[in-house]
C-alpha cells in the first residue's frame, strides 16, 4: 500500500497496490489504522485503482476506517472503484455512506 499525505488539507491517501482478501486484509487493516492515528486527517481516501480481486474482507477494511474516522470527526472517500468492486459495494450498502469517486 502506498501512503500519501496532504498536511495543508489534513487528507490521507491510501492507494492500495494488492488484492483484498483474507490473506492481505488484516496487513492493509494495520497499515490504514497506523497512518490514520499518526497523521489524524480529516479526510481519508482510499484509492482501488490496482485492485483486481476483493472479497468480504475488503468490506470489512472499508466499514472499520469508516467508523474510525466518524470517531475521529473525519470522512472517508473511495476513488478509482472497478466497475466488478462498484457492484459489490453497492450490495453492502457501503454506497450510502461513503461516496465513491472516479478519478485517475
Amino acid at each position: 500500500m502506498n501512503v500519501n499525505y496532504e498536511a495543508k488539507e489534513k487528507l490521507l491517501l491510501l492507494e492500495i497496490t494488492e488484492e483484498i482478501d483474507h490473506h492481505t486484509s488484516e496487513k492493509i487493516r494495520r497499515k490504514a489504522d497506523y497512518e490514520i492515528t499518526r497523521y489524524m486527517p480529516r479526510k481519508v481516501i482510499f484509492d482501488f485503482h490496482h485492485v483486481t480481486f476483493m472479497d468480504s474482507a475488503g468490506i470489512g477494511i472499508v466499514l472499520g476506517r469508516y467508523k474510525m474516522m466518524k470517531m475521529l470527526g473525519g470522512s472517508l472517500e473511495l476513488i478509482n472503484v472497478s466497475p466488478m468492486l462498484k457492484k459489490i459495494f453497492e450490495m453492502s450498502g457501503i454506497t450510502k455512506i461513503c461516496p465513491l469517486k472516479e478519478i485517475s
